[in-house]
């Protein structure tokens, strides 16, 4: 088939990929001639970037716009294809037999160096399976090529059982064509349709009462797309849509639609959302159990819209949220943390890679947030234990009497729960025993610390248990660790080593006290070497 000819059977939009590899998809964006080349061409738009070798622009001439430098570029037709249906990747996958050439290559040398060939046990009871694709509970078709779902009445007697579809990287782009395909399997609960270039038109989409996860990952879908997707799917349990550059949730629904009253799951993840007040628009979903907001832009928790009344007055924020994930983001605030405490069931929280959890930025240590967040159980993927919650808050109380000496209106306006704390824990006479006791007795003041070597260049050394003024500097305290164990030579960083926690936290900051590093009573020290 020449190239000239078989043009008419592409157009302006239309989603390919390169006949020989159907993991290159991209999107049609130019037909007709290329200057300097004769023929006509097709210009393709690749959804990777560096699968093109220009953006659009070819020898100074312009010919449609390409998404990046390197994701464009000028293609015959005999080197596309326009995809296969859905029934034909059914099966490539599940019904193709080996051929003679591929048994041939299953075989393994003996030890006279002659080929044994290889028969996998109990694997003609699995292909049989497979190939009666009226039993398949399950279709995994990634990268398949696959545009047309090829909706037909006998897709039902076809695929009875299929409860599971997963149709990520393939070439379709049309609603009304995936809401029949919905509608003709009557088993599917499961549909993944990510990294396909989903249209922007969602029209006359049926109800589809029976689909419980769908996912839309990297699929170019926008907030108003979902709205109007919230209708036909009534029974929503899980929704995904990462990296698909959402920034604002635009509701169009009425109060009394029910829509997504089931979803129980919204995964966020790796887009583009900068405000709290954003997120605030899903604060009324009542079953929400599960928020994934990692790898967004977002700076500030709050708990109402510029500083009114939250978008629903009278009604509780997120009443069945117990999972929030806000990973790499930018929170660098307590008052953002002590706002997560006003969801009344959030027990699992995310914070890591926020200024909030480093502390090379201001940011504070593990045991100030397990403190500061009043029913947390699992703090970034780690589990927080009843043991750790309590030392936690008991040395954070210590922490902030040490370092606000009893100055009640600022402790009251900064650290929320301090009051509460010291009260739970039964601190009030400590406090008092301290403001007395401070300048007559030091070792009020002393707190056990163990040290221990890690060093690689330290060689075996045992631990040692020693008790020292809460008051010495950091860099003080690196001193001593370098005449303890005859250091000298080598540059000296200090981790506090926390049970629960991970990962050990690095002390860097030298002219802080040891209670304002949260280097409290009992704690372990690793003393280690800088790289």
């Amino acid at each position: 088939m020449s190239g000239e000819s078989s043009t008419e059977s592409f157009e302006i939009g239309q989603r390919v990929h390169s006949l020989n590899d159907p993991r290159r998809v991209g999107t049609v964006k130019y037909l007709g001639g290329v200057e300097g080349y004769s023929g006509t061409w097709i210009g393709v738009d690749w959804d990777q970037d560096g699968d093109g070798k220009h953006d659009g622009t070819f020898n100074g001439v312009f010919y449609f716009d390409g998404r990046s430098q390197t994701s464009a570029s000028f293609v015959r037709s005999e080197k596309l294809s326009r995809g296969i249906t859905l029934l034909q990747a059914l099966e490539l996958r599940y019904q193709t037999t080996s051929t003679k050439d591929e048994q041939d290559e299953m075989y393994v040398l003996s030890a006279k160096n002659k080929r044994v060939s290889i028969q996998l046990l109990g694997g003609d009871k699995i292909q049989d399976k497979l190939s009666r694709l009226d039993e398949l509970t399950s279709a995994s078709l990634p990268f398949l090529g696959v545009s047309s779902l090829g909706v037909s009445s006998d897709l039902a007697s076809v695929l009875p059982n299929l409860k599971l579809l997963d149709l990520t990287g393939n070439l379709i782009s049309d609603w009304e064509e995936v809401g029949a395909l919905c509608e003709q399997l009557p088993s599917l609960t499961t549909l993944n349709l990510s990294y396909n270039s989903l249209s922007s038109e969602v029209t006359s989409l049926p109800q589809l009462k029976n689909i419980r996860v769908l996912v839309l990952n990297n699929t170019g879908v926008s907030w108003t797309q979902v709205e109007k997707l919230r209708p036909s799917l009534p029974a929503l349990e899980e929704l995904h849509l990462m990296g698909n550059m959402i920034s604002s949730i635009t509701s169009t629904s009425s109060s009394e639609d029910e829509s997504f009253n089931s979803l129980r799951l919204l995964n966020l993840e790796d887009n583009c959302i900068l405000e709290w007040s954003e997120v605030l628009k899903l604060s009324q979903l009542p079953c929400l159990e599960h928020l994934y907001l990692n790898k967004n832009k977002l700076s500030r928790i709050f708990h109402s819209v510029n500083g009114n009344e939250s978008p629903n007055k009278g009604s509780e924020q997120f009443p069945s949220l117990r999972c929030l994930l806000l990973g790499a983001n930018k929170i660098g605030d307590l008052a953002s943390i002590d706002a997560l405490n006003v969801f009344p069931k959030l027990v699992d929280i995310r914070l890591s890679d926020n200024p909030i959890t480093d502390l090379a930025r201001d940011g504070v240590p593990r045991y100030v947030l397990v403190a500061r967040l009043t029913k947390v159980q699992m703090l970034n993927g780690s589990e927080v234990r009843a043991r750790e919650k309590k030392e936690s808050e008991i040395r954070y109380v210590r922490m902030v009497m040490s370092k606000f000496n009893n100055k009640l209106e600022e402790i009251e306006r900064l650290h929320p729960r301090f009051n509460e704390l010291k009260k739970l824990h039964g601190l009030d006479d400590e406090v008092a025993s301290a403001e007395n006791t401070r300048p007559k007795n030091i070792a009020s003041g002393l707190i056990s610390i163990t040290l221990k070597c890690v060093g690689p260049s330290m060689g075996e050394k045992p631990p040692l248990t020693d008790k020292l003024p809460s008051s010495i500097t950091v860099k003080k305290l690196k001193s001593l660790c370098e005449n303890l164990f005859k250091l000298r030579s080598i540059k000296l960083r200090l981790f506090l080593h926390e049970e629960g926690s991970p990962f050990p936290t690095p002390i860097d900051d030298e002219t802080s006290r040891l209670l304002d590093a949260g280097i409290y009573d009992g704690c372990t020290l690793l003393v280690d070497e800088e790289s």
